[in-house]
């Protein structure tokens, strides 16, 4: 799946990537865990807010 950014963070697990709103998730080849993408697309408990969406699936072949 290809997820854009919604709300500006550092991804303290991609070497402290600075992500922006409208930028694309994950950079590069980086492979998140499934347990990181939840993370990001729930609404975060201390900042009240999701970090990304999805905005494509990538069809399996």
């Amino acid at each position: 799946m290809l997820y854009e950014v919604i709300n500006d963070f550092v991804d303290l697990e991609d070497n402290k990537t600075h992500y922006k709103s409208g930028d694309k998730y994950p950079r590069g080849k980086l492979k998140p865990t499934k347990k990181r993408i939840n993370e990001l697309t729930t609404k975060h408990p201390k900042y009240n807010r999701a970090f990304i969406k999805v905005i494509e699936e990538v069809p399996k072949e």
